[in-house]
């Protein structure tokens, strides 16, 4: 891990050098091409990711083979299939690669060891968890609350050049609608 990373974590909690070291220890610097799974579908997942470039999204498949994109990571950000980790229950997502990344590897188990010894990695597994609950509250009053061209707007506002870096389809998924229906609600913005 690198002077960013730990610059990252020390901008969610208080991480020492040394503790940063020990997180290092059991972290590994991976680079994964586009179109990698990191986590499958029904796997039960060993792994934390700390994503530091690069774009991965997560998704679910119908029965009937439908792909709905539930979420999408940026660096620098943590991605797991947190329920399936902590339960130690096959995952019910996908985590994709959408382009070639670079990421550090985290053992989940060392990880939660760690937690119960240091205070501070504690203190940063809880200030995560608060991130990630924040973002599924505020993505769940998205869904209930906007309409499409509402919840197109606030993922724009999220990823600012998301039309540039995240296929159409994709975000089409993503807000729960067709890829002519995103077609039709771009250009309306672009006309007004």
């Amino acid at each position: 891990m690198t002077d960013k990373s730990l610059d990252f974590l020390n901008s969610i909690t208080d991480i020492s050098k040394d503790t940063f070291e020990i997180l290092k220890g059991i972290s590994e610097f991976k680079k994964i091409p586009e179109g990698t799974q990191l986590v499958k579908l029904n796997e039960v997942p060993s792994k934390i990711y700390m994503l530091v470039s690069g774009l991965i999204r997560c998704y679910l498949t119908t029965e009937a083979g439908k792909e709905f994109n539930k979420s999408f990571y940026l660096p620098i950000s943590f991605v797991a299939s947190l329920t399936a980790l902590m339960r130690k229950n096959p995952s019910l997502f996908v985590f994709e690669t959408l382009t070639d990344c670079k990421l550090y590897e985290i053992d989940y188990d060392k990880f939660m060891a760690l937690c119960s010894k240091n205070i501070q990695m504690n203190a940063l597994y809880t200030k995560v968890l608060e991130v990630v609950y924040t973002k599924y509250e505020k993505r769940l009053v998205e869904l209930i609350s906007l309409d499409a061209k509402g919840r197109y707007l606030a993922l724009r506002k999220q990823i600012p050049n998301v039309d540039k870096i995240i296929p159409q389809y994709h975000i089409a998924s993503f807000l729960g609608i067709t890829a002519v229906q995103l077609s039709r609600i771009r250009k309306k913005i672009d006309t007004d």
